[in-house]
């Protein structure tokens, strides 16, 4: 039995879900999982299924068959297989959102294969390498901000990466690198988005005496900060917590809120609403 999942979205009418399933039984498929949500503002209607076939299939097979359905109902579709999505994860100098990922990566947990490691600094060569990953050193400066960039794009192709995770990569992309990447590039905020934007944000958080710490997961856009959000995770605090404590508590908040992210994302599970997702947990 081959396992598929089939995403779309299109104007919201009805009879849309009957087609769907009415294709799938069609070409023998049993459904699995089914969600789907209407978004009643927009008049658009978001679909995920997961089915599986008894017979020999694949993704071409299934898209050049359901084209026809897809083109009645004006739906943006894509059926993906099992086949883990391949990652390129960007780091500075700090390791936690690094040390997660590879840890739900090796237990099996993380929905995705993670190809290799990049950064603008040597400081985590050995945590990538005892992972058995290899670890590409991108120094940036102004100057040579253009060709670091050049250089990540190469890596995307040579290495055949299907999402680029930003796992606190303290450095700001271009606009026009974020359009290459669009719908493919993941970042962590560290803090609770929209607030607290700029350097220091756990000391402006104590200054502001804050009763939540949070991390925000969202895609990366030309507008800083401002993608689509895909997770946010938030811990409680309280005066008794010190601007090292809030920091430690955040770092829990980032990594969780980017695996999640991360996971579904490669689950097929976030679909893109213009500036919004929807996420099918």
């Amino acid at each position: 039995m081959t396992q598929f999942t089939l995403t779309l979205h299109c104007p919201e009418r009805s009879g849309i879900v009957h087609a769907v399933t009415t294709f799938l039984v069609g070409n023998g498929c049993d459904i699995v999982e089914h969600q789907q949500f209407d978004d009643d503002v927009h008049g658009e209607l978001f679909l995920r299924t997961e089915f599986t076939c008894a017979g020999p299939a694949t993704v071409d097979d299934l898209t050049r068959e359901f084209d026809l359905v897809a083109r009645d109902y004006a739906m943006r579709y894509r059926f993906s297989d099992r086949t883990p999505d391949r990652l390129l994860v960007m780091v500075s100098k700090a390791g936690h959102c690094l040390n997660d990922l590879l840890f739900r990566w090796r237990a099996g947990a993380l929905g995705a294969e993670i190809a290799l490691v990049a950064s603008n600094h040597e400081d985590l060569r050995p945590m990538a390498e005892a992972a058995g990953l290899p670890f590409e050193h991108i120094p940036v400066t102004p100057a040579t901000k253009p060709e670091a960039e050049q250089r990540l794009l190469d890596l995307v192709r040579e290495h055949d990466i299907d999402l680029v995770v930003l796992a606190r990569y303290m450095q700001v992309l271009s606009d026009e690198l974020c359009q290459k990447l669009q719908g493919r590039a993941i970042n962590i905020h560290h803090s609770f988005l929209p607030g607290f934007k700029g350097a220091k944000p756990y000391a402006q958080a104590y200054d502001r005496g804050v009763k939540y710490v949070g991390a925000t997961a969202h895609y990366v856009t030309p507008e800083l900060d401002e993608g689509p959000i895909i997770e946010q995770e938030v811990q409680r605090v309280d005066h008794s917590h010190s601007p090292r404590a809030l920091a430690t508590v955040g770092r829990d908040a980032e990594a969780l809120a980017l695996s999640r992210a991360v996971r579904w994302h490669c689950e097929r599970r976030v679909l893109l609403n213009g500036t919004r997702t929807v996420v099918f947990r």
